[in-house]
C-alpha cells in the first residue's frame, strides 16, 4: 500500500477518503465558495496540498457530473501534477470554464484524483521502417 501525505489548507472541507470497492478515484472538494458567470474561467482551490509517493503523479480529471450538475469543463481536460509539488502551501486547484452562471459551494465534490507511476525512463530509436502493417493512417479504420 502506497502512502501520501497531506496537509488540509483548510478546516472546512470534508477530509479525503479511499471509498474501498466502489472506485479507485478519490473525489477533491472545493474548499470555498466560487462564483461564476457563463464564459467566466476561475481555478477553483481545493484546500489541500499533497507529498505524492516517490515516482508517482496525480491526475485530476472531473467527475462524471461536474458538467451535469455545475456547467462546468476542466481547461486543461486532464490536470497532472507531478511529484515536485509537495511544499506546504502549494495547494491544489482545478481551472474552470464556466458554460453557464453557477455557484460552487464550499464541500461541494468538484473533481476527483488518481495517482499513476511517472512513465518510465525511454529512448527513441531511429529507423528506416517499422516493418509493421500499413492501417491507413488515421484513427482505428484508416479512414480521414
Amino acid at each position: 500500500m502506497e502512502t501520501i501525505r497531506i496537509k488540509y489548507l483548510s478546516d472546512e472541507i470534508e477530509r479525503l477518503r479511499y471509498i474501498d470497492g466502489k472506485s479507485d478515484w478519490i473525489d477533491l472538494r472545493a474548499s470555498e465558495r466560487v462564483t461564476f458567470k457563463r464564459g467566466e474561467f476561475k481555478l477553483i482551490p481545493l484546500g489541500i496540498a499533497m507529498e505524492l509517493p516517490k515516482g508517482y503523479e496525480a491526475h485530476v480529471v472531473p467527475r462524471s457530473s461536474t458538467f451535469k450538475n455545475y456547467g462546468l469543463i476542466q481547461t486543461n481536460s486532464c490536470g497532472v501534477i507531478d511529484g515536485s509539488y509537495c511544499g506546504d502551501r502549494d495547494m491544489w486547484h482545478v481551472p474552470m470554464y464556466a458554460t453557464r452562471d453557477i455557484t460552487v459551494e464550499k464541500n461541494d465534490r468538484i473533481c476527483q484524483f488518481r495517482i499513476e507511476k511517472n512513465q518510465p525512463r525511454i529512448e527513441f530509436v531511429e529507423c528506416d521502417s517499422l516493418g509493421n502493417k500499413d492501417r491507413g493512417g488515421f484513427g482505428t479504420t484508416g479512414k480521414q
